[in-house]
């Protein structure tokens, strides 16, 4: 039996900066890594790969709109395989330079699958590893679907490592990982469909920013379609056939499953060390702790605290660590956070949504605006681009804002500030911003 101080289980942005933090005060702390590739989905398989293959569709798709203005003259050549390569210098290094510093800092490091046996004991490939605390960050991985045939998907990771782009690919669910993945292979001339289970992708955004993003993605060549649930995968051949409720049927060369990521835990036994948990993850009190078994913490995608996202995830190795090593740190309320899908054009969210206002008797004003005759949409011809804003009546602070369109990805940041700050719409529009910009379009959006 091996005895630590602390074991942590993962080592992505929730659990990497925890094991690092309590090394270097002197405790005795092991970390172990299921899947054998070090460093979190985030760096390896998420949100920086993705978006190295998104600034190849960007690049793609403003060639298509000055195409259509007559001011580019020939489509773009684009190469699936160099960006794949490309795509590589970013995560090829991204285990060894996570393992390297915890081995210098005398963290010891276990690779396998760990089950606990009781509260204060788990087992990883016939070990036992006893310690005085435990900390989850397992994060998420793609839910197990009840269709026939669901062994014939491949995941996201799968996706991010094909060396030759399918013709006709089809995304089972509409969620991040569909819209954003089939928005890339769109622009490396795919035939894309996303099939959806009821007629809300995306249940997180304001609805009319999503019915934006779906115009977008059918101008895009992505063929959005809702209220077709998948039931069955067929092989035939070298072709899949995908079976919906409905009776459709569609043909694609490969099929991806884009239909939610739950937290990674159903496999580490918390029954047997009496940690609580829920569909979004383990039960835990405002300072991330087990609320069944004090021994135990857990952050990122694993912990049903917070939505599940990189920053939110390195926030809560943070709170952790600071919790661990005695400081009495509190989780924050997410009310300023913001989402982003990263289409083209990107989908952006951060505060209340109408029902969220509605739902908490919070009387707001609704400011909704088309954006696709404002300046920098005329610019690069983007025809689908639209803002929403909530601000209190009775106070006039921000309460919400929901963009698609041009930088929304970083817009969407000041309104996350002003959250944060609760500014007035006043206060929003007061400094003179850099012009022409899109932070100056921002002033207009309340």
């Amino acid at each position: 039996m091996h005895k630590y101080d602390l074991v942590v289980l993962g080592s992505g942005g929730a659990g990497y900066h925890v094991a690092t933090r309590c090394a270097e005060a002197g405790w005795k702390v092991a970390v172990v890594e299921e899947n054998k590739i070090w460093g979190g989905t985030c760096d390896n398989r998420g949100c920086i790969p993705k978006k190295v293959l998104v600034g190849a569709a960007e690049m793609s798709d403003l060639n298509r709109r000055l195409q259509d203005l007559g001011i580019v003259t020939k489509p773009a050549e684009l190469d699936w395989a160099a960006l794949i390569k490309f795509k590589a210098t970013f995560t090829n290094h991204v285990s060894a330079e996570t393992k390297e510093p915890l081995q210098k800092a005398g963290v010891e490091l276990y690779e396998g699958s760990p089950k606990f046996i009781n509260e204060n004991t788990l087992e990883i490939n016939g070990e036992q590893l006893t310690a005085e605390h435990f900390h989850i960050a397992t994060g998420a991985k793609p839910a197990k679907l009840n269709i026939e045939g669901a062994e014939h998907l491949i995941t996201s990771d799968g996706f991010l490592n094909l060396t030759q782009l399918p013709k006709r690919i089809v995304f089972v669910g509409g969620g991040y990982v569909s819209f954003e993945l089939a928005h890339v292979a769109a622009r490396f001339g795919a035939k894309v469909m996303i099939l959806h289970n009821d007629n809300k992708p995306l249940p997180i955004f304001d609805p009319d920013t999503v019915k934006t993003l779906v115009a977008a993605s059918q101008e895009a060549g992505v063929d959005v379609i809702l209220d077709a649930s998948a039931t069955k995968i067929e092989k035939i051949g070298g072709a899949l056939v995908i079976h919906a409720a409905d009776g459709q049927q569609y043909n694609a060369d490969l099929a991806v499953h884009g239909a939610g990521r739950p937290p990674a835990i159903d496999t580490l036994n918390l029954e047997a060390a009496n940690i609580e948990y829920e569909q979004r993850g383990v039960v835990v009190n405002e300072y991330l702790q087990s609320v069944s078994n004090s021994r135990v913490y857990a952050g990122g995608d694993a912990v049903a605290a917070g939505p599940p996202l990189s920053p939110v995830a390195r926030l809560h190795g943070t709170i952790v660590a600071d919790n661990l090593l005695g400081k009495k740190t509190r989780q924050p309320d997410y009310r300023s956070t913001p989402s982003v899908v990263f289409t083209e054009p990107p989908l952006a969210k951060v505060g209340l949504t109408e029902q969220e206002a509605k739902d908490k008797g919070i009387d707001v004003r609704v400011h909704t605006k088309d954006m696709s005759g404002w300046f920098d949409a005329k610019r690069t011809n983007l025809k689908h681009t639209m803002a929403k804003t909530l601000v209190d009546k009775q106070t006039n602070k921000i309460m919400g804002a929901h963009i698609i369109g041009n930088h929304a990805e970083d817009l969407i940041n000041m309104f996350a500030l002003a959250i944060e700050a609760g500014l007035t719409a006043e206060q929003f529009q007061t400094p003179i911003y850099a012009f022409p910009s899109p932070s100056d379009d921002a002033r207009y959006m309340l």
